[in-house]
């Protein structure tokens, strides 16, 4: 074994650094790349010219026109805001605020992610999350609109109004004939509580007639049969409760006329002593018959024949606009957050759901205990989003609550508009509001802001 030497055949020659190379001094005006700063700042100018035409300069304005008069003229100190926290309309939005800010983003996450987690387990994950993305498409008024329409008090027109009284009406029987009442020459009289009562007592073998008005022929039973009055029986009460009203005319009060229809259905209570000792139904002629029993008591129509009928729940009522509203918009919403978490759930590692299903864990232990934690930061990413977004609803609100109800459903956005835009309108007290939405709204996007840079750390 030979070993090269210096200066012999096989030498390589030494390598001399050379000067160390100093970076550019910033006399040339020259950036890392190689740029001027003068072209850096050239195009970064149109950016910040529109950045402080659309932002800081309306910003600025803003605070400063919340210290002036309604009249824009003189200083008003911290009145406009004093009138934030003592005006109940604008109390009234800051609460509403408050709930949207709970409840909707919070409502519309847990959805997503109820969603995003079960789609992965159907064959038609696909096309569910497109019918329930769809929304995300329309547009904030186009959803109003559609929402005013479903949530109308009529049944026959409002989507909600209609399921609910469905179901309300297989539980309960509506009442058949709600605005009957008997005239003044009926044997009828008031008893109370909506009941109609006989004015005599009645007896075997005479049939008792209980002529009523005011039901609309069309609106009677489809299968009503003209009026009867059964043949006397000495062993039973006897009798006929019918529609004392003929059509074009020419019936006889207290007498059943042939194209009289029978009130079907119609609940009759014999009452002595305040007591209830029978009970018939009307048949499709309007006959009915009691027990002897019954002898020497009052005949009573019970107020449940004449009941209005439910027509649902005023979802735009005081009461429940808010929610109702807060429902439209997690409608719109829930789509957006299925997406987003179910991308993040996609890029879960699968070994560890494995793991813990081989180490014995059930499906709610897997994802209360690993899903859902391994998904905080896209959930965090979604709520503050919708968070940040529900700030500033005003569409909604605008378009959906009626006249009646848009101060129980008011929000600081569409307080905003009415103060600065609407009638009496007080710029001064717009521009407070503004600065309290941008304070709110701080806070959020700094927790946002910490969030990323410390994901960007990581």
């Amino acid at each position: 074994m030979t070993t090269a030497t210096t200066g012999g055949a096989g030498a390589v020659p030494p390598v001399h650094p050379g000067p160390p190379v100093r970076p550019r001094s910033g006399r040339s005006g020259r950036g890392v790349t190689g740029s001027r700063r003068t072209v850096a700042v050239a195009f970064l100018l149109p950016a910040l010219v529109l950045l402080g035409a659309l932002v800081v300069y309306p910003i600025a304005y803003s605070v400063y026109r919340s210290f002036l008069d309604q009249a824009g003229t003189g200083f008003a100190g911290l009145d406009n805001y004093r009138k934030l926290f003592t005006d109940d309309t604008i109390r009234t939005a800051v609460k509403n605020n408050l709930i949207w800010v709970v409840l909707a983003p919070t409502v519309s996450t847990a959805l997503g992610l109820i969603f995003a987690v079960l789609t992965e387990r159907i064959r038609w994950g696909t096309a569910f999350k497109l019918v329930v993305f769809m929304p995300m498409a329309i547009s904030m008024l186009a959803a109003g609109i559609i929402f005013r329409l479903v949530y109308d008090e009529a049944p026959e027109r409002g989507v909600a109004n209609a399921v609910w009284v469905g179901v309300h009406d297989t539980f309960a029987k509506s009442a058949g004939f709600p605005k009957a009442h008997p005239l003044p020459v009926h044997p009828l009289k008031a008893g109370g509580g909506g009941s109609f009562v006989t004015e005599t007592t009645v007896r075997a073998g005479v049939p008792v007639l209980l002529p009523l008005v005011g039901v609309v022929p069309e609106k009677m039973p489809k299968d009503a049969e003209p009026a009867r009055t059964p043949a006397p029986d000495g062993d039973r009460i006897t009798g006929t409760a019918w529609l004392d009203f003929t059509r074009g005319g020419g019936g006889k009060p207290n007498v059943v006329d042939p194209k009289e229809l029978g009130l079907k259905g119609i609940e009759v209570e014999a009452v002595r002593g305040g007591k209830v000792v029978a009970t018939a139904t009307a048949g499709a002629d309007g006959s009915f018959s009691l027990p002897a029993a019954a002898e020497g008591a009052v005949l009573r129509l019970p107020a449940d024949n004449f009941r209005e009928p439910y027509n649902g729940v005023s979802w735009l009522g005081p009461s429940l606009v808010t929610p109702g509203i807060i429902g439209s918009y997690v409608w719109m919403w829930a789509g957006f957050a299925m997406v987003l978490i179910a991308a993040g759930l996609a890029g879960l590692p699968r070994e560890l759901l494995e793991a813990a299903r081989v180490d014995g864990a059930n499906e709610w232990q897997v994802f209360r205990r690993i899903t859902v934690p391994l998904l905080a930061p896209v959930l965090a990413v979604v709520l503050v989003t919708l968070m940040i977004n529900v700030l500033k609803v005003f569409d909604l609100i605008f378009i959906i609550a009626p006249g009646s109800s848009q101060d129980d459903a008011n929000v600081l956005a569409l307080q905003l508009y009415r103060s600065s835009f609407g009638t009496d309108a007080d710029l001064g007290v717009g521009s407070a509001i503004a600065v309290l939405l941008l304070l709110l709204v701080i806070p959020v996007m700094a927790f946002n802001i910490r969030r990323i840079r410390k994901e960007g750390r990581r």
